[in-house]
């Protein structure tokens, strides 16, 4: 049914990772900003041992903008207190979408994080356990950079 972040990520994911970088355009709305949330949260349970983390994404407009900055600097706070810091960066050019961890894993998804699909109500399964939440249809490559050339 579901496919979550654990089961997508957990096999590249070892105590070697300490580092991730994520670039996604689209961590701007709340359901978007919370998936991010879900992904850090899946960093800090580990096995991993990360301590930095990048995010670059683009800037939200209007009053999508407060509302992004504030989400953000929260999710700062919150990885601080578990002894992870967030670097986030905006590009009002990104497009591409990727996640990259510092043992040489990098994991492209064609929807980034934002592939699961509206829960059906707000008290049905699959609303908060993403293992069990159906998906939107997207592509996921996985390579390793011992496996990638640089142009």
């Amino acid at each position: 049914m579901g496919f979550s972040y654990e089961k997508l990520f957990q096999e590249y994911l070892n105590e070697t990772v300490t580092e991730v970088w994520v670039e996604d355009p689209y961590i701007r709305h709340v359901h978007q900003l919370y998936n991010f949330l879900r992904f850090c949260e899946m960093l800090v349970k580990g096995p991993c041992k990360v301590k930095t983390i990048h995010l670059l994404t683009s800037c939200g407009e209007g009053s999508e903008k407060s509302q992004q900055t504030s989400a953000l600097e929260e999710i700062q706070q919150s990885v601080k207190n578990c002894g992870i810091k967030l670097d986030v960066s905006f590009s009002p050019s990104i497009h591409d979408r990727e996640i990259r961890f510092n043992n040489g894993w990098m994991v492209k998804i064609g929807r980034g994080l934002d592939y699961f699909k509206k829960p059906q109500a707000r008290f049905s399964i699959g609303y908060c356990d993403f293992d069990l939440r159906p998906c939107h249809e997207t592509t996921v490559d996985i390579f390793h950079t011992k496996h990638t050339k640089k142009i």
